[in-house]
């Protein structure tokens, strides 16, 4: 039996932005953060973005947001992060 196909759905997977606040041990107060990463569905995009989170050391995560990039950001750190992503890394960006 074959997968069915979606045509709308890129060959590579969508480039999907996660925003929401991440806490590390004992930090009550959390920090904001965007994940930029490409997966083929919004599930997988959330798996692979708790994953990332942590591997980075995070023991929670409140996720608020979940959309996909149409096109290359124009300013730092989103545009690096937009790349990176296509290369198929999990970007984090942390707001302090």
């Amino acid at each position: 039996m074959e997968d069915p196909v979606n045509d709308n759905a890129p060959k590579d997977g969508f480039v999907f932005i996660i925003i929401g606040k991440a806490y590390l041990e004992d930090d009550e107060d959390g920090v904001d953060v965007h994940i930029m990463l490409r997966a083929p569905d919004d599930d997988s995009a959330v798996r692979e973005a708790l994953n990332a989170l942590t591997e980075e050391g995070f023991h929670e995560a409140d996720l608020d947001q979940i959309g996909t990039i149409m096109g290359e950001p124009d300013e730092e750190p989103h545009a690096s992060a937009y790349q990176g992503a296509l290369e198929g890394d999990v970007s984090i960006i942390r707001f302090a």
